[in-house]
């Protein structure tokens, strides 16, 4: 564990997934998690080590109660990292998403981590800490059907960025932790929310997406997602490192958008539009 005048570390989303998973590791190497949960923590909450804090990301009121309930137990010592993992994923023709889903997209994934980094810096600050944001490949690489989650991802890469800028004289590092294709819950959830929109929508609008929605589909039913332990153990390391770096990837096909980002425009979209099978005859098929 590297030196810190703290072991405690304080993560949203910590009730399931990739955020079950790091609190898990955390507590096994002796740090004190303090899992940030909506509704409950489950088995999550009687591990030693474990202490679980309600919270709303979305929530000013609720984040600032979250810092109040952890500085009344760490104290002066303050805290070693803020981990924000809470995310969701809102998927679907951008034309078709109501707006209420656009809004609550950005409230978790952009506008959660920045409430919660404004009420939990003075802990990092007595504990000579760190933050720890978890993004998505989507905020590098623009995927169909997929514009709230990367745009959302996007602007909290940019806000970590200039946030380092900010906090550096503090000496207080800013990591970006980019998971891959992870198996867990969140797609299943997405899914269904993207099949409620969509029964919501004008069936004529809908339409006009049917066969690009079905090759999606069909692109998105071979994608092999990985376990939760490589993301899981990334966060770790982002939060161990004496000198954390930037970025962290880790999980399934991650690599592959590094790759892809660093093409010109004009390939990578072509490439994305050949990979979910969108040629000019799929494109159509529903209008």
């Amino acid at each position: 564990m590297p030196a810190s005048a703290s072991d405690g570390v304080f993560i949203t989303g910590a009730a399931t997934g990739i955020g079950a998973a790091a609190a898990r590791l955390l507590a096994r190497d002796g740090y004190t998690v303090f899992a940030g949960v909506h509704s409950s923590a489950g088995p999550l909450g009687s591990l030693p080590g474990v202490r679980q804090v309600p919270i709303d990301v979305t929530d000013p009121a609720s984040v600032a109660q979250a810092a109040k309930f952890v500085t009344a137990d760490v104290g002066d010592r303050g805290l070693h990292a803020v981990i924000n993992n809470a995310g969701i994923i809102m998927q679907g023709p951008l034309e078709l998403i109501r707006p209420e889903d656009l809004q609550h997209q950005f409230a978790v994934n952009t506008l959660g981590p920045a409430y919660v980094i404004q009420a939990f810096l003075p802990l990092l600050r007595a504990g000579h800490g760190r933050v720890i944001n978890i993004g998505a490949p989507t905020a590098r690489i623009a995927v169909p059907f997929m514009a709230p989650i990367g745009a959302s991802k996007a602007a909290l890469a940019s806000l970590s960025d200039a946030l380092r800028l900010e906090l550096a004289a503090a000496g207080i590092p800013v990591s970006v932790v980019t998971p891959g294709g992870t198996d867990t819950q969140i797609f299943a959830k997405a899914d269904a929310a993207a099949q409620a929109g969509l029964a919501a929508a004008d069936p004529a609008r809908v339409a006009l997406y049917t066969g690009q929605l079905a090759a999606v589909a069909r692109a998105s039913s071979r994608q092999r997602l990985g376990p939760v332990d490589p993301v899981a153990q990334a966060i770790v390391a982002a939060t161990r490192a004496p000198r954390p770096k930037r970025h962290y990837a880790a999980g399934n096909g991650v690599r592959m958008y590094g790759v892809l980002a660093h093409l010109p425009a004009s390939i990578r979209e072509r490439l994305v539009t050949a990979v979910f099978g969108l040629g000019k005859a799929d494109a159509g098929a529903g209008a």
